[in-house]
């Protein structure tokens, strides 16, 4: 990759949030040996290479929806990421919140790992307001 094309970190963000509403990953935001590790509630699982790590994605999540970035920071690697994403699927609307951490090399993301609550359903997000105060939304 030519220096001029090298993606700056908040164009990464940019696109990897694109990526989690489309499905669709930019040219140029997984390094093609690209590797992720995905923790859910109850499981992990990993992927390897542009291709698997796009599948990844599609695979376990094929519903699309919105990603809102509730902050980043760059790191001394690449950037982490704290986002919602919010979608509806089967007449229900879903909800999930994730911690992403990047490793960028060369303007591409090589090493993803990403840590999600799972996904709420209206009825657990309405328990969870009737028990819990929260001091940030």
């Amino acid at each position: 990759m030519t220096t001029a094309a090298v993606k700056t970190n908040e164009q990464l963000v940019h696109d990897v949030i694109a990526f989690l509403e489309t499905g669709e990953a930019a040219d140029g935001l997984f390094a093609a040996d690209a590797f992720c590790d995905l923790t859910i509630p109850l499981w992990r699982i990993q992927a390897r290479g542009h291709d698997d790590v796009v599948a990844l994605r599609t695979t376990t999540h094929p519903d699309l929806g919105s990603a809102r970035a509730t902050r980043w920071e760059p790191t001394p690697s690449g950037f982490v990421l704290e986002l919602t994403e919010s979608w509806s699927s089967g007449g229900e609307d879903w909800t999930c919140r994730e911690l992403m951490w990047a490793v960028v090399v060369d303007g591409e993301i090589t090493d993803l790992s990403v840590y999600c609550t799972g996904d709420w359903d209206r009825a657990r997000r309405a328990e969870h307001a009737r028990a819990v105060t929260l001091i940030r939304p």
